[in-house]
């Protein structure tokens, strides 16, 4: 059985501009799910740590440790 994991409550308020299309794609993606439209980016955004050469980009940086602290990595993470 999984275990049902809490939700991050440390959430910020951001003001981005995105192309209206977008929008209209997470609004409906998340009433397709059920899920927020928060929670629909917040899953998709976290996709980008499945990228290998985003994570080479982070152990090639001199101080990621800021980096790695920011997104709640360990070096075996990357």
């Amino acid at each position: 059985m999984k275990f049902i994991e809490p939700k991050n409550l440390k959430t910020t308020k951001v003001d981005w501009s995105l192309p209206q299309k977008t929008i209209r794609l997470v609004e409906h993606y998340a009433e397709y799910t059920g899920y927020s439209e928060e929670e629909v980016v917040s899953q998709f955004l976290n996709n980008l740590l499945l990228d290998t050469n985003f994570k080479e980009h982070i152990k090639k940086k001199r101080n990621n440790r800021r980096i790695l602290k920011d997104l709640e990595l360990n070096e075996n993470d990357l």
